[in-house]
């Protein structure tokens, strides 16, 4: 077999040799050819080269030269995060959030759109149009300047960005989120559940960032889980990972009606335990209990570093914590570090920005990412 690479293979390489030396100037300060080459391990002629090409393409511009020292001062480049612009959307019960980003991931503007359970498709869909529409006009963009979209839901979605299957939100089984966004931005869409993409943006931007292994837990109106696994977020022959509380006896799909049945919100009820009320502490700690039994079964399963804890709940972290704690050790063989979310009511959108980044970094691999800004 012959040692030498065909024109596919060094295509496929210098594709690689770009996404690296992109990742390298992603987020930072400008660099130096020199320090590119030591950040990916390349030598310094095909840094150069790979360089040159993303320079004329658009990703990388000049940052000036670093003075001092004999000779010519070295030239420094930097990743061009304003070349394109990326649309988050979080689609929920009671809010559409949206948000607009660069290629760094960095949120330029958002926009929030109010919404009730109650609502039909048609109206959560006209809410959706106008999140989006609001979010646009006030980052000074229109949907053809998208490079790709991500897009949060309830419910289990394909992979064509289809929900197959929604119980929390009337009519909204068999919606086609990819089609509707399409419309809107006609870039890219990638539609995913809104616990994966929680337990995404845990990994990219939250607590979780250092853990290769990790359970998020959505704490809220509702109760659900994402898996992250050597790294990558976890989907599933049939992108159904995650759903143990479709199995009643772990009582998810109970469990935040014991924070009701002690008459009131669930704020207010979290509030008066951390008062002392002793019947509120008693259905925070029934709440806790069947939480921590589905918690219990995906740790004995996954054996995660870490579990998080995020969604609406996650505010009331320190009357959460302990008990939840105290609940795996009783089942688990071994506890794994509990965090709460440092993300709160933005980490759904921003694992939609990270997913839309995922796309466009995928595409910069095989060729088809845009590649001159026309902003």
């Amino acid at each position: 077999m012959s040692g030498e690479l065909s024109g596919g293979d060094l295509s496929r390489l210098r594709q690689l040799n770009a996404l690296a030396v992109i990742k390298a100037l992603q987020g930072g300060p400008s660099l130096t050819l020199t320090e590119v080459a030591k950040r990916t391990g390349l030598s310094r002629a095909s840094t150069e080269d790979v360089v040159r090409e993303l320079l004329q393409k658009g990703w990388v511009a000049e940052a000036g030269a670093t003075a001092g020292g004999v000779g010519r001062p070295a030239r420094r480049y930097r990743f061009r995060a304003d070349a394109g612009r990326l649309l988050g959307i979080d689609i929920g019960g009671h809010k559409i959030r949206t948000v607009v980003a660069d290629l760094d991931g960095e949120v330029q503007h958002s926009a929030c759109v109010a919404v009730t359970p109650a609502m039909g498709r048609l109206e959560r869909l006209e809410a959706v149009d106008r999140a989006v529409a609001e979010c646009l006009a006030g980052a000074g963009l229109t949907g053809g300047d998208i490079w790709a979209s991500g897009v949060g839901t309830t419910g289990l979605v394909d992979g064509a960005g289809r929900v197959m299957l929604s119980e929390a939100l009337p009519e909204w089984t068999g919606v086609d989120l990819a089609a509707h966004v399409r419309r809107l931005a006609p870039a890219p869409v990638l539609v995913e559940n809104d616990s994966k993409l929680a337990a995404l943006a845990e990994c990219w931007r939250g607590v979780a960032r250092y853990a290769k292994d990790m359970v998020f837990l959505l704490a809220g109106l509702r109760t659900g889980a994402g898996l992250v696994i050597d790294g990558k977020l976890h989907r599933g022959f049939g992108n159904a990972s995650g759903e143990i509380g479709a199995l009643p006896a772990l009582g998810w799909i109970r469990a935040q009606e014991h924070l009701s049945a002690a008459n009131g919100e669930a704020g207010d009820v979290f509030a008066a335990a951390r008062a002392g009320d002793r019947a509120a502490v008693a259905a925070v700690r029934r709440y806790v209990k069947d939480l921590a039994l589905g918690a219990s079964a995906l740790v004995l399963a996954l054996d995660p570093q870490m579990v998080v804890v995020g969604g609406g709940f996650s505010r009331s972290a320190d009357v959460l914590i302990e008990p939840l704690k105290r609940e795996l050790d009783r089942w688990c063989i071994r506890t794994p570090e509990v965090r709460m979310s440092a993300l709160g009511d933005e980490a759904v959108v921003l694992g939609a920005v990270r997913l839309a980044l995922d796309d466009v970094e995928e595409r910069v691999l095989d060729g088809r990412a845009p590649l001159v800004s026309h902003l």
